[in-house]
């Protein structure tokens, strides 16, 4: 018996998304590198014009699993709390004196690529001010921290978030990586059906044309 969401509305006709098929292709595929792998999934759609602004996706999801291999976080951040409640959550803490200079520094612009990226509040203008371009371009602009939060919270969901948008000229695909190939295949499973239904709520399941996962150096195995 397939659940919810182990059983996928495709042109009228239940299909269902097969874990041992799934499963036996991550098994023949991994290991076959020097590095360790990410399992990514491409979803393609069909009949949505992504030249208009509001069928343009921004999705930000949230997995039950980690993706396997985790970035580490950086926080920009002056107030003292902050700073330390960062560091004793395993952040690394870029001061808000910094960004100019790092807004001239072609080597922590890069640097800055390799983390996933926080941001006190009250600092988020002059960041856009000075790198903005930079930053937003690559999709790495920082996540103001509102309010009251727990930056060690913050640190573990960002290990399991994926975000999806619409890129480029506007090709109907998204990608994402859903885990890695040496994570347990059924949590990489479930977090691709968590990514699955969090598009099928935004665009409906008649929008979604099909979906292939694979690993960074296979071939692409389709599931939907």
């Amino acid at each position: 018996m397939f659940s919810r969401m182990d059983c996928i509305l495709q042109e009228g006709v239940y299909m269902a998304l097969d874990y041992e098929n799934f499963a036996k292709f991550i098994e023949e595929n991994k290991g076959k590198r020097k590095f360790k792998q990410s399992v990514e999934l491409a979803i393609n759609f069909k009949g949505i014009d992504f030249t208009k602004q509001d069928n343009r996706l921004n999705l930000e999801i949230l997995l039950p699993n980690d993706k396997g291999k985790t970035r580490k976080v950086a926080v920009f951040a002056d107030d003292k709390a902050l700073v330390e409640e960062a560091q004793k959550a395993g952040m690394d803490v870029i001061p808000g004196s910094e960004i100019d200079q790092i807004a001239a520094d072609q080597k922590r612009l890069g640097t800055l690529l390799t983390y996933d990226l926080v941001a006190q509040g009250n600092l988020m203008p002059t960041i856009a001010k000075k790198l903005g371009q930079y930053l937003g371009s690559r999709g790495k602009m920082p996540k103001p921290l509102v309010g009251s939060v727990n930056l060690r919270i913050v640190n573990e969901e960002l290990k399991k978030k994926v975000s999806l948008k619409s890129k480029g000229k506007f090709l109907p695909t998204v990608h994402c990586v859903v885990g890695s190939e040496d994570m347990d295949p059924k949590k990489v499973f479930d977090n691709m059906k968590e990514v699955i239904e969090g598009v099928y709520g935004k665009v409906g399941q008649g929008s979604v044309r099909s979906a292939y996962v694979k690993l960074s150096m296979s071939k692409p195995l389709r599931v939907l």
